[in-house]
């Protein structure tokens, strides 16, 4: 069965395992989310889920409006995702993090750290020019596109812009440990964003 469940990154550190080993890994807060709705298709059932409850002062009258219709208190932070039809799901149901299984793999996404805006080596690991005193390609980009034809550079050319500050998902990440006490999900290596970053975590 899929499950989603949102959380927030609250950092890194390291552990030991039995044989002494060091396996870095992230702390994860996860949950408890609340189905807020459920929308049923053909083949499969979109369930919309609810994190972090809030004012309602804070939202706009639909936004209050579609919380209120299901008696549901108001969330700020909503994320949709599909599941089989054959799977029943109620609206005001809450997942917690006993619901994600150990054994498997989880997907996670987020928002990456942004760098701001960077040059060629740095955003797509360009190769620097001659160092010599005579040189003037140290870390110029050279040339970029052709004379009379085409005539123009063409899209998607690979140049200095913003780096990072996107989506980015990381699949088959291992769980190392849980703590259903404190909401704690321990994963293997690193996820994208920084420290106090939403995050979206996906189980087949």
């Amino acid at each position: 069965m899929s499950i989603g469940i949102i959380g927030k990154k609250i950092g890194m550190t390291q552990l030991f395992d039995d044989q002494g080993f060091v396996i870095p890994v992230t702390l994860l807060q996860v949950g408890p989310c609340t189905i807020t709705n459920i929308k049923k298709e053909n083949q499969y059932t979109k369930v919309q889920i609810g994190y972090q409850e809030m004012n309602p002062d804070k939202l706009t009258k639909a936004m209050v409006g579609h919380f209120t219709k299901n008696n549901l208190p108001c969330f700020k932070y909503l994320k949709e995702y599909k599941i089989k039809n054959n799977k029943t799901k109620e609206i005001g149901e809450v997942i917690r993090i006993e619901e994600i299984k150990k054994e498997k793999s989880v997907t996670i996404s987020g928002i990456s750290i942004g760098k701001g805006f960077s040059g060629y080596q740095k955003r797509h690991k360009f190769s620097r020019g001659p160092m010599s005193h005579g040189s003037k390609n140290h870390r110029e980009p050279g040339s970029i596109g052709a004379g009379t034809t085409p005539g123009r550079v063409f899209p998607g050319k690979k140049m200095a812009g913003r780096m990072g500050n996107k989506k980015v998902s990381i699949k088959n990440l291992k769980i190392v440990k849980t703590d259903n006490k404190n909401n704690i999900l321990i994963i293997k290596g690193s996820i994208p964003g920084k420290k106090g970053n939403i995050i979206y975590i996906n189980q087949q």
